[in-house]
């Protein structure tokens, strides 16, 4: 039977059909997490946005896209999330074993531009044959190109809902008018997760914020109103109030590669704050396998409570 907090998550999403809604209850329905309301998902895309041997030399067993369904399924991850290839590649040894998320844009780091935008690698129906659960889509808010990229997502958002498929959007701030450290800024990064509730996003990726406020203008708002952002759990919380006042699943990204105990200080913040869980994707296929299994039920013990 479905849980009460499923059944509360599928309500604020008052718009969709039951076939949206009967994919996200499988996302939300799936793994060692299913039917707490929680998420950890495996994401691969690093071997387009950053290349093969930065990717996978640090556990070579990740080269073969077969490892990735694999560690997903072991861990007992929500889903699994990858561009086009590493999908198609294990489609049907793995076929309805557990939910998968395709990319729909992607981009590589031969070329360097202060206004990343990411080109459209795979299509809805691509999604549909592969017989995924969800589209996943990356936006740049402060990208020169993000304009372009919101209409992009607009598209394919409508089109994925009306065939039943959830939409999962990355929101990562990038551009020239952002600092770098403003890229997770608390302002910021709440702006991103508002930005991609309001363009239809079931669910939100975000970066954890920091503590950094970025915009003169919003400093002088937290500062007026006290918004708490001293600690990760109270950043964590007001970027969930900031998706629809937590109507909207908001999951924050695992990050490039650290150690256990920085991971999991993480994860607990994460949880303390309210936040719906983790898309870990360097932090665990990056470790040999019986390294990231062991790491990863840590992580699903924080978000399940045992820990």
């Amino acid at each position: 039977m479905m849980s009460d907090r499923v059944k509360q998550i599928l309500s604020w999403y008052e718009s969709d059909n039951a076939g949206v809604l009967a994919n996200l209850r499988r996302l939300l329905g799936s793994g060692t997490l299913r039917d707490t309301g929680k998420l950890v998902i495996l994401p691969v895309d690093q071997g387009f946005e950053h290349g093969p041997a930065r990717s996978f030399a640090p556990n070579p067993p990740a080269y073969n896209p077969h490892y990735h369904f694999e560690l997903a399924l072991e861990a007992g991850c929500n889903a699994y999330a990858a561009p086009l290839g590493f999908l198609e590649a294990g489609a049907r040894t793995y076929a309805g074993e557990l939910p998968l998320i395709l990319k729909l844009n992607n981009n590589d780091s031969l070329y360097g531009t202060k206004n990343p935008t990411q080109a459209i690698t795979a299509s809805v129906e691509h999604a549909l044959r592969l017989g995924c659960c969800a589209i996943g889509f990356t936006i740049y808010p402060g990208s020169a190109m993000s304009q372009g990229q919101y209409e992009q997502l607009n598209q394919l958002a409508e089109e994925a809902k009306s065939v039943g498929l959830a939409v999962i959007v990355w929101s990562y701030p990038r551009g020239e008018g952002l600092s770098k450290e403003g890229e997770t800024a608390i302002d910021v990064t709440c702006y991103a997760a508002q930005i991609a509730c309001q363009l239809g996003a079931h669910v939100v990726k975000v970066k954890p914020p920091a503590a950094h406020i970025e915009q003169a203008e919003a400093k002088k708002v937290y500062e007026k109103h006290k918004v708490p952002i001293g600690t990760l759990a109270e950043r964590i919380r007001h970027v969930v109030q900031s998706s629809f006042d937590g109507r909207r699943i908001v999951i924050f990204s695992g990050g490039a590669a650290k150690d256990e105990a920085a991971i999991l200080d993480e994860i607990k913040g994460i949880h303390a704050g309210g936040g719906f869980g983790s898309i870990m994707g360097r932090n665990a296929f990056q470790r040999p396998k019986k390294e990231a299994l062991a790491l990863l039920k840590k992580v699903m013990d924080v978000y399940a409570g045992r820990a």
